[in-house]
């Protein structure tokens, strides 16, 4: 099954996209122009790049020189995410510097007025992520995303209403995910499986049993962000009825 597209919608893209930095936190942040420009150790790409935060919104030379200058500083490469809210013009910016592109992602979305709110009882829902979720996220991952530290400092600063997810199988971890909450939309991320039991359909139940719970907390649409050449992942999706909402690319300067 392929996801299918949504019409163009800057308001509902501009939702994502300012809940994204509430729901996956950076140990630090800063706020420059139309820009949020945040730092995490090097650990994932939304919480280490800077993204546009309002349709339109432009970098200028001397600001680009300053939030590289940032980025720099903090031992990493200067990192851009162009969504469909940056200006045109500052994306030639951008690509006339030499960035490149690093990967390439879909922001999809789903209601859930048809959801029932039922959580299977195989899926563990904690408010708060335990070191044994930390854990086995991270040695599901590869490269930096490995790391339990990078991870905990940025989960653990989550403020709002969260599911940390594990999937049960005769008492074993084999699948896990987190949900965040805010006014009426959850994020989905951080979903993974244990590769011994993929194909098994777990990665569906995880999902579904986070849109579940978004639904229990009188969520009325679910969003993601999943890499594009993610099939397994995109196809899983389809079957949930998500749709893309858009598409950005993050370009890093080597």
């Amino acid at each position: 099954m392929a996801i299918t597209d949504l019409p163009e919608d800057p308001a509902r893209v501009l939702e994502c996209e300012r809940r994204i930095v509430n729901a996956w936190p950076a140990p630090s942040t800063l706020l420059v122009g139309d820009w949020v420009v945040r730092f995490a150790n090097g650990y994932s790409g939304r919480a280490n790049s800077a993204s546009p935060l309002k349709p339109g919104a432009e970098l200028d030379d001397a600001t680009l020189d300053l939030i590289e200058e940032f980025y720099r500083a903090d031992g990493l490469p200067p990192c851009i995410r162009l969504t469909p809210l940056t200006a045109p013009a500052t994306r030639e910016r951008i690509l006339a510097r030499g960035y490149r592109l690093k990967d390439a992602s879909h922001g999809l979305i789903a209601g859930l007025d048809g959801v029932d709110p039922a959580i299977e009882p195989d899926l563990q829902i904690e408010a708060r992520p335990s070191q044994d979720w930390i854990a086995g996220v991270a040695a599901h991952q590869t490269g930096p995303k490995r790391n339990e530290a990078n991870l905990a400092a940025i989960v653990e600063k989550v403020r709002l209403p969260a599911a940390f997810a594990t999937l049960l199988l005769a008492g074993e971890p084999v699948a896990y995910g987190m949900g965040v909450a805010e006014r009426g939309m959850a994020e989905i991320g951080s979903v993974v499986v244990d590769p011994g039991r993929r194909g098994q359909g777990l990665g569906r139940r995880t999902v579904a049993g986070l849109m579940a719970w978004a639904r229990l907390v009188e969520c009325e649409s679910a969003y993601l962000q999943v890499d594009q050449t993610n099939t397994v992942a995109l196809g899983l999706y389809a079957s949930l009825d998500f749709r893309r909402l858009y598409s950005y690319e993050t370009r890093i300067l080597d």
